[in-house]
């Protein structure tokens, strides 16, 4: 094309800009975007003050961007570049404890999602992650980044008036790309006593436990990443951690938790569909389930037997989603009973545990 835009079978290529102070990572990352035909490397920068003069000049769709930099840090030039020109961010962090709490800084920031950086042999680490970067480069770019949690997600009043029915009500909610900060919007309506919430999000390991911590900062409820064997409480919000399936299981007249390191399921463990599919036979009517942003169509099997089984069905509309893969895809599926903004699925919840709506 004139204007120096690479096309593929007509159709434009994504055009991606990397943001690293490592020469290896950014010519390692320059290699894995450009083996992919749909995906071009159009610049790469070894410091973000550098990086503001190609995103002018080059106008690329997606940034790669590193965390620790020099002349200034990545999540400085995430703010800036967030408030004066917002657009699809993917960022780089290890994983380790700090790179979680960078890398829930940068969600919280506006960024889309993150690229793990692997800790050891970081070259033929980010190769072997190949396919992962060029879904989430290619997921960043149809996202709706300059949407993050703006006018369409602010939270509707919830009225806290009144107990709870039962105790024997459980919240099931799967979410991904997108969902960290989705979640927030979910749980800080809640109340204390608000029957138990169990989540399954996409998440490395490394990032769940951080990742509850910095929830139960902010909600009513108790936020925790969930153990092996425990019981389920009312008042109290129970994340998969990152390496492990997680299950409800009947237990007497309450339920108790179950994590599993099998297979990833749907390519993914924590996987949504496997959380659903437990409570078909342990939770069935008494589970409220809602399926919140993300990418893929992991969840939508299992929130179709929940809902066949009585469960009330609740998905994240598209306007407010970072992603509509998975809430499309439970849609599509028929599993859905109901569709709504973000900022309004807490109080329909509420409403529905409380018995207001029948």
């Amino acid at each position: 094309m004139r204007d120096g835009t690479s096309t593929v079978n007509g159709l434009r290529k994504i055009r991606v800009l990397i943001i690293d102070d490592s020469a290896l990572i950014r010519a390692i990352l320059t290699e894995v975007v450009n083996s992919f035909p749909d995906l071009e490397a159009v610049g790469a920068a070894a410091h973000p003050l550098q990086a503001r003069d190609m995103i002018k000049a080059l106008n690329p769709d997606v940034l790669t961007l590193d965390v620790e930099m020099p002349k200034m840090d990545g999540l400085t030039f995430l703010e800036r570049l967030m408030r004066l020109r917002p657009m699809p961010v993917l960022m780089i962090s290890s994983l380790t404890e700090r790179g979680s709490e960078v890398a829930l800084n940068a969600l919280e920031l506006g960024a889309v999602d993150f690229i793990a950086k692997p800790k050891l042999d970081v070259a033929s680490g980010l190769q072997g992650y190949a396919e992962d970067i060029a879904s989430k480069i290619r997921m960043a770019f149809h996202s709706r980044a300059s949407n993050h949690l703006q006018g369409e997600s602010r939270v509707s009043p919830v009225c806290h008036s009144g107990k709870f029915s039962t105790i024997e009500k459980i919240v099931l909610v799967g979410s991904s790309t997108g969902g960290t900060e989705a979640l927030k919007v979910f749980l800080e309506p809640m109340p204390t006593d608000a029957p138990a919430i169990l989540i399954a999000q996409h998440m490395p390991e490394a990032f769940t436990k951080s990742f509850a911590v910095r929830l139960n900062g902010l909600c009513r409820m108790n936020v925790k990443e969930a153990e092996d064997g425990e019981r389920v409480l009312p008042g109290h919000v129970y994340v998969a951690p990152g390496h492990s399936h997680l299950r409800v299981a009947r237990n007497g007249v309450g339920y108790m938790l179950r994590l599993g390191g099998d297979a990833p399921v749907n390519h993914h463990r924590p996987s949504v569909d496997v959380l659903f599919q437990s409570a078909v036979q342990s939770v069935g009517a008494n589970g409220l389930v809602v399926m919140l942003t993300g990418m893929g169509r992991d969840g939508a099997q299992g929130m179709l037997q929940m809902r066949q089984t009585g469960a009330y069905t609740i998905a994240q509309d598209e306007a407010t989603s970072v992603v509509y893969g998975m809430p499309r895809a439970a849609v599509e599926v028929g599993a859905v009973d109901e569709i709504l903004p973000l900022g309004a699925i807490a109080g329909r919840v509420l409403e529905r545990l409380r018995g207001q709506i029948r």
